[in-house]
C-alpha cells in the first residue's frame, strides 16, 4: 500500500461481497456471457441507466470483485468465474471462487494479508483503512463491505482447511504450493496410492542435469498464482523477511 497522501480515497467495493453476487446474478439470467452495453446492465442491476452515481458505484464494485470484465470500451460481460460458481458441482468449489473474489479487491487483500490470525476491532480497521487514505465516511462503508465480505466467505475457517489440506503430507491430491524436486515417482506407483490425475507435471530443468518437477493442479485460480510464486519468491530468498505481496494501487 502506498504512504504518499491523497485527495481521493482509494478504491474499494461499495457493497459486500454477497450482494454483490446477488446482483450479477440478475445480469447473468438476463445476458448470459454476452457483452453487453454498460447502460444495458445497469438496467439490468434495476437502474434506469448508468448516467447516475449510485449504478456507477455498484457497477465499479462488481469490477473491483471481478463479477464484471470489459471485453471493450463502452461493454460489459459476466465473468466466466461467475458461470463457474454457478454451475459448481460441491461446495468446495464455490469456496474457493469465493476466496478468489474476497482477495481480488486490493485493500481486502491488503487487510486479510495484515489480520492474519483474525479480525482486530473496528477501531483498529478503521485507523489502518484512514491510515492508508480513506477518508472517515469512506472508511466506515468500507469497514462495513469487508467485514460483511470475510463472514460471507467464511474465509478464516475456509482458509484453515486449505493450510491443513497443505500441510498434510497423506493428501491424494497435491495444492499449489507442493514443489517436487527431483525425479517424478512412475506413473504405476502413484496410480496404485489412489492418486487422482488431475495434476499437470511441469520439468524445469536445472544446472547438472537435474530437474525440478511442479505439480500444478486443476482448476488453477488467481490467487493459487499468487501463492506459488510466493512459494518461489521464499525459495530463492536468502534473508528471513516476509515476501510481501500488496498492491501498490490502493
Amino acid at each position: 500500500m502506498s504512504d504518499n497522501k491523497r485527495q481521493k480515497s482509494p478504491r474499494a467495493p461499495s457493497i459486500p461481497l454477497g450482494e454483490a453476487i446477488e446482483r450479477i446474478m440478475y445480469v447473468y439470467k438476463k445476458e448470459q456471457r454476452h457483452a453487453a452495453p454498460v447502460d444495458v446492465v445497469a438496467k439490468d442491476l434495476g437502474y434506469k441507466s448508468a448516467n447516475n452515481g449510485a449504478a456507477l458505484s455498484t457497477i465499479a464494485a462488481l469490477n473491483y470483485y471481478g463479477l464484471l470484465d470489459r471485453p471493450e470500451a463502452g461493454k460489459l460481460v459476466v465473468s466466466a468465474d461467475v458461470q463457474s460458481y454457478n454451475y459448481a458441482p460441491n461446495q468446495e468449489m464455490k469456496e474457493q471462487i469465493l476466496l478468489k473474489w474476497l482477495l481480488n479487491p486490493p485493500v481486502f487483500r491488503y487487510l486479510l494479508q495484515k489480520y492474519q490470525s483474525g479480525l482486530p476491532s473496528d477501531g483498529v480497521i478503521r485507523y489502518d483503512l484512514i491510515q492508508e487514505g480513506f477518508k472517515p465516511a469512506t472508511a466506515e462503508s468500507v469497514l462495513k463491505a469487508f467485514k460483511e465480505s470475510v463472514a460471507f466467505a467464511d474465509y478464516y475457517r475456509v482458509q484453515s482447511s486449505n493450510e491443513s489440506l497443505e500441510s498434510s503430507p497423506s493428501e491424494s491430491s497435491l495444492q499449489v504450493e507442493d514443489v517436487v524436486i527431483g525425479p517424478p515417482e512412475p506413473q504405476e506407483a502413484r496410480l496404485r496410492q489412489g492418486e487422482e490425475e488431475t495434476l499437470d507435471r511441469i520439468p524445469v530443468r536445472l544446472d547438472g542435469k537435474r530437474r525440478a518437477w511442479l505439480e500444478i493442479p486443476y482448476p488453477f485460480y488467481e490467487a493459487d498464482k499468487r501463492r506459488l510464486k510466493a512459494q518461489i519468491d521464499l525459495l530463492l530468498s536468502d534473508s528471513d523477511e516476509e515476501p510481501k505481496d500488496l498492491d501498490s494501487s490502493v
